[in-house]
């Protein structure tokens, strides 16, 4: 009986051992879950998140040396001054204006000539002008294209565009004559005609027919 009484006591005792130990264990885990993170510690990025202010400025597809012209469209901003940022068309006499400084030369210019004129003269009026110029249209740089064509009119002028770019861009008609295709060009106030042989330069013959076009060249499709 005796020897009962005792196999009892021990077996509640290991029971009430085997709890307290099982409380510690979970007092344990709670206390690491909540423990604040320890300087240095980052929490664990989320898919796409990003922070804010860090986006990537949108680029300019402006060249450095691009020549303003004439109907070119210009976004000049002057930082913290709202009421002299603004978009602008470049007119025909090649000028812009602006608040306070009225007519500006830009046709002949960079982007970057023009940021210097125009920082210089706000000077007179704002302590230190921060000026960004941006052509955001390049209407100055265009060719025409005539004839037998899909898509006649005006068109954009691409950087280094040549002869074959260009017919391809605008497409032909079931009627076009693409051996007698000619571009019209004036230098120096003098016309010039230039003949190009679609079949003959496509085949790979003729490389110097495929010439680099230049502002106001018309294409003209037979």
């Amino acid at each position: 009986m005796k020897k009962t009484k005792a196999k009892a006591k021990a077996m509640k005792l290991a029971v009430l051992i085997g709890m307290g130990l099982l409380a510690t264990a979970t007092l344990g885990q709670n206390a690491a879950a909540n423990k604040p993170d320890a300087p240095g510690d980052k929490p664990a990025s989320v898919p796409g998140d990003k922070p804010a202010g860090d986006e990537a400025p949108q680029g300019s597809w402006n060249a450095p040396d691009y020549v303003i012209g004439s109907d070119d469209i210009l976004k000049i901003t002057v930082w913290k001054e709202p009421d002299l940022s603004e978009q602008l068309p470049v007119r025909p006499d090649g000028k812009i204006s602006m608040p306070l400084l009225d007519d500006i030369p830009a046709a002949g210019m960079t982007p970057l000539l023009l940021k210097d004129l125009i920082t210089a003269r706000l000077k007179k009026y704002i302590a230190d002008p921060r000026v960004t110029v941006v052509v955001t249209a390049m209407n100055s740089r265009r060719i025409f294209v005539s004839g037998e064509v899909v898509h006649t009119g005006p068109m954009p002028l691409l950087p280094n565009m040549t002869m074959l770019q260009a017919l391809s861009q605008a497409g032909f008609t079931q009627f076009a004559n693409l051996k007698n295709i000619y571009l019209l060009r004036t230098e120096n106030g003098k016309q010039q005609k230039i003949s190009f042989n679609y079949k003959e330069v496509v085949k790979g013959n003729h490389p110097e027919q495929n010439i680099i076009l230049k502002p106001g060249d018309t294409l003209v499709v037979p």
